[in-house]
């Protein structure tokens, strides 16, 4: 069911939520009846941040509950509120402001997300709660199922997540919102010069061939939003085979393909006056007679040639074909997200997302949504002098450096090629994955930056129509 599901209009016989920090204690307590002070007192609640207390009434039902928040805004308070309380109806005890009351929905419904496609028991029964006053219920709703989306298609197996089943998923969604959607398969990719994407998926058999998913919506009159995904299915990593532990995950391979789907639904539900095109290179990077080869030199879309420095380094090599497609239509803004280096990680860690812009205002905006949205971003610098770490002396560029330093920069380098001049550009590079539960945001696939991403792109092309 949908996760805004487990948010309600119906506040009868609904229990109290009083939120209360821990500098508020004290005063509160001496407005409260004689019970809930002892009741505190015996209970030893302290208020301490994410402590709850469990009031009863004179019946001894549940009459209240203190909910204990940090003096920082803690925009998870709501997950973690949904992951404790007992099953039951509740509601806030006081307004909140709309941010806060958009966050507290939000986060308590993302606590309710479980992947359970492959599960034979049902899943638990969640407490619910009622919509808190001044929320905006249409951006909760469609934040939550685009975030629903993206970790839904990433957390499905390799197997049943092939380049057809995520076009499959893209026309899906076209259909849900009147989109046109385009594909191009196997084959057809040489036909229509995308030589990149064929060559990196040519060695997986039928029906896992390479393609190219084209989803169009919206009037072709309007600015032009373009998001590019990139699609890998799974990664072996080709000849230069992956180890076993880093072949694991590979599933989340399609990350950005996920991301950009679930942030066009969000776009697409707000109606904004955008021609929005959404350009997901899919394949899967598979083993086989027809792989490519290191030191093989490939054509690309735009007509550069590239040396196949190594072939686990295939994700840059199909964004190219699919960004020099972008290009051509000089989009008033495009994003490319991709799951696309360990170097990221290994620089700012998983949980936030790596951006690369050549627009210092977008790149400004990016950075101040990420905060307001907690929706961490980090912007790392296209340093043009290590552009020379990509040279090939065979080809007019090399998709990777022999070096250990700098990769996701050089990656990001690397993909600036394929970029138009003057096109105000962004790319993400993403875990798209939490290797640990926390309340909201669960083990497995994750959307990163997304939210914030659409606040930029809100507050670029205008207000709901």
């Amino acid at each position: 069911m949908p996760l805004t599901d487990h948010l309600t209009d119906d506040d009868a016989g609904s229990v109290p939520i009083r939120l209360i920090r821990k500098s508020e204690l004290a005063v509160w307590l001496g407005l409260q009846p004689q019970f809930v002070r002892s009741w505190v007192e015996t209970t030893a609640f302290q208020a301490e941040p994410g402590a709850i207390s469990l009031v009863p009434g004179a019946d001894g039902k549940l009459s209240m509950v203190l909910a204990a928040l940090g003096e920082d805004e803690d925009p998870w308070a709501g997950a973690a509120l949904a992951a404790r309380l007992p099953v039951g109806l509740y509601r806030l005890a006081e307004p909140a402001e709309p941010k806060a009351a958009r966050w507290l929905a939000l986060s308590w419904v993302l606590a309710t997300y479980v992947f359970g496609r492959y599960k034979t028991k049902p899943d638990r029964t969640w407490p619910r709660l009622v919509w808190p006053e001044g929320c905006d219920r249409a951006l909760v709703d469609s934040m939550a199922d685009a975030i629903a989306l993206v970790r839904d298609l990433i957390n499905v197996p390799a197997a049943d997540m092939g380049p057809a089943d995520l076009a499959a998923a893209a026309e899906s969604l076209a259909s849900r919102f009147g989109a046109g959607v385009r594909v191009i398969v196997g084959d057809g990719l040489l036909v229509e010069n995308y030589p990149a994407i064929h060559a990196v998926g040519k060695a997986a058999a039928h029906p896992r061939q390479p393609r190219l998913i084209d989803l169009v919506w919206g009037d072709d009159k309007a600015p032009r939003l373009t998001l590019v995904g990139k699609g890998v299915c799974f990664d072996t990593g080709g000849l230069d085979l992956k180890a076993a532990g880093n072949m694991k995950l590979m599933k989340k391979d399609m990350g950005g393909a996920a991301h950009v789907l679930g942030l066009a639904s969000m776009v697409m539900a707000a109606r904004l006056p955008v021609r929005l095109r959404v350009l997901i290179p899919a394949v899967e990077n598979a083993i086989g007679g027809d792989a490519m080869r290191p030191l093989d030199v490939l054509a690309t879309r735009k007509g550069l040639t590239v040396e196949v420095g190594n072939t686990d380094a295939e994700g840059r090599l199909i964004l190219a074909d699919a960004l020099a497609e972008a290009s051509r239509e000089k989009p008033e803004l495009l994003i490319d997200i991709a799951t696309l280096t360990g170097a990221a990680r290994t620089a700012l860690g998983t949980d936030i997302a790596t951006m690369f812009s050549n627009n210092d205002l977008l790149a400004a905006d990016l950075m101040r949504a990420g905060e307001d949205e907690h929706d961490p971003i980090w912007r790392l610098p296209l340093h043009k002098p290590y552009r020379r770490m990509l040279d090939s002396k065979v080809a007019d560029l090399s998709n990777v450096s022999d070096g250990p330093h700098a990769g996701a920069i050089t990656a990001a380098l690397f993909l600036q090629e394929f970029v138009g001049s003057g096109i105000p550009w962004a790319h993400f590079d993403i875990m798209a994955w939490n290797g640990s539960g926390r309340p909201g945001r669960p083990d497995g696939g994750e959307a990163m930056a997304i939210r914030a991403i659409f606040a930029v792109i809100l507050a670029r092309f205008g207000t709901i129509v």
